[in-house]
């Protein structure tokens, strides 16, 4: 074991320590520790938030809420995202999506696009946003393997230098009009598909509604896998949840998705599914939207009080129950995903807070380095995984 000095300018330096007994990116091959951790959010809807409602998320989070003190709509003035709070989070790496829904009958109308041209064209705005923030040199968009390897040794050199390094990834492909545009969205940057939303789509059905895959999303699944995309199967029904493990062979995640078992509804998964993610090497971002924390919340009525960060690790200790080890759940925090703090445990008022739960997890008789694989090691070991060379 050796003892790196990354250096400051005052008496508040860090010390990360690097395991060199192994290469450096491999499962096991780099301990972070510090004062802060690295953290990879597996669910941050940045360009909608920045596009749909607004926000410059250049800004700090109080300029932020102090721009929308006026608003009245549920998650104004309350944000807990923005670019700068990223960093003070540590937040190295996320998965960033692409959010543009169809209206479909029954369908809560999210984000109401009325066709599939509009939906791709909304989509296209929000991928150059993600080009414009890289530009910016703000994020760093992370395509493949290498990027992942340079960014992660970026970040244990000067992490308080380095911008965050972004995976694209599609919640809903409503902006895929038909399997055909995937080599397009590829060319984009797009890695990452959650086929269905809530409710259904022309590929399947999504949460709150009953039914499986279309003709069309197995036509997408299989074009998908030729092409080298990522499954998220979060908020895909239980039937299409089936049918997409068993019509996919490519890598499969849950981006954002918790415990059924502790809180029921749909939304959730159930143990045999945890169990199914587990057997195709699969990692499930545990989310902190406080409904999906507690059971019986109800949104808009529910005081955060009555729920804290502790029920997150409550969720994370099943998933490793039910695997039998810490390899196989991570953060998919869905921070700022049409709601704010008024939506969140009463111990998270940004981001930030998520810095609370290495604490709570270590309290919990979880080892430093299953920590470390909770906080960061399982995504980056699961994109290593995946993602071929070069």
């Amino acid at each position: 074991t050796g003892i790196l000095d990354v250096g400051a300018e005052d008496s508040s330096a860090r010390w990360w320590i690097l395991d060199f007994r192994q290469p450096l990116h491999p499962r096991g091959g780099v301990v972070i520790v510090g004062d802060t951790m690295l953290i990879f959010d597996a669910h941050l809807d940045l360009a909608w938030n920045a596009l749909e409602w607004g926000r410059d998320l250049t800004l700090p989070v109080e300029e932020i809420r102090r721009a929308e003190r006026h608003l009245t709509q549920t998650g104004r003035g309350r944000n807990t995202v923005s670019l700068p709070e990223l960093r003070k989070a540590e937040v190295g790496f996320c998965l960033a999506t692409f959010l543009a829904r169809r209206v479909v009958d029954g369908n809560p109308p999210f984000v109401p696009y009325e066709s599939p041209m509009a939906s791709l064209e909304a989509a296209y705005r929000q991928a150059d946003y993600y080009r414009l923030l890289a530009e910016r040199g703000l994020i760093r968009l992370i395509d493949g393997r290498d990027r992942l390897d340079s960014h992660l040794e970026n970040w244990v050199a000067a992490p308080d230098r380095i911008e965050p390094g972004c995976i694209l990834s599609m919640e809903g492909a409503d902006a895929i009009p038909d399997p055909s545009y995937l080599e397009t969205w590829r060319d984009r940057g797009l890695r990452v598909i959650g086929p269905v939303h809530y409710g259904a789509n022309r590929y399947g059905h999504g949460t709150g509604t009953e039914g499986g895959l279309t003709a069309a999303g197995m036509e997408l699944l299989r074009r998908m896998e030729e092409l080298g995309f990522f499954l998220d199967v979060t908020h895909l029904s239980d039937q299409a949840f089936e049918e997409a493990l068993a019509g996919f062979g490519g890598p499969v995640l849950a981006s954002h998705h918790n415990c059924r078992a502790l809180v029921p509804g749909q939304r959730q998964l159930s143990d045999d599914q945890i169990r199914s993610l587990v057997a195709r090497g699969a990692v499930i971002g545990v989310a902190f939207d406080a409904w999906m924390l507690q059971p019986d919340w109800v949104r808009g009525q529910t005081e955060p009080a009555t729920v804290g960060i502790e029920a997150a690790a409550d969720h994370i200790e099943r998933i490793c129950g039910i695997a039998g080890n810490a390899d196989h759940v991570g953060i998919g925090s869905d921070l700022d995903g049409g709601f704010g703090a008024e939506q969140c445990p009463r111990d998270l008022d940004t981001i930030a807070d998520l810095g609370k739960l290495p604490a709570l997890l270590e309290r919990r008789g979880f080892s430093p380095k299953e920590v470390e694989k909770c906080m960061h090691g399982n995504w980056i070991d699961f994109f290593r995984r995946a993602w071929p060379e070069g």
